[in-house]
């Protein structure tokens, strides 16, 4: 079992920035693919991005050259740093972390993200 705590969310005004964070309960080093995904009132969650132990990432379009995902293996944390935020980016943001051995999930409790002026 691993448990994901996050952290950052908050209310920001169109324009600004916002970095999310996410601390793992276990190393994450090698055998984990970490993402972030959202989840706005009357949508289906959908994925941000993700980033594999080899630092490879992906991201959504509509996120692509605003957001950027990263790793410290170290800490065992993964940030999503998002900057030109806009009012389509509020929703609850969940850390997502899969262990592509056993192909299992762990979710983060979600932390609010609201872009309004």
């Amino acid at each position: 079992q691993v448990r994901l705590v996050e952290s950052g969310g908050g209310l920001v005004q169109p324009g600004g920035s916002l970095r999310l964070s996410c601390a793992a309960s276990t190393r994450i080093a090698s055998i984990y693919v970490m993402g972030w995904y959202r989840q706005a009132p009357g949508k289906q969650r959908e994925l941000v991005a993700g980033i594999r132990s080899s630092g490879i990432t992906s991201y959504a379009d509509s996120v692509k050259d605003r957001f950027t995902i990263s790793r410290d293996n170290a800490k065992n944390t993964v940030y999503l740093q998002m900057n030109s935020l806009k009012p389509e980016d509020t929703a609850v943001y969940y850390c997502n972390c899969r262990n592509v051995v056993i192909q299992e999930d762990y979710w983060g409790q979600g932390t609010q993200v609201t872009v309004s002026s």
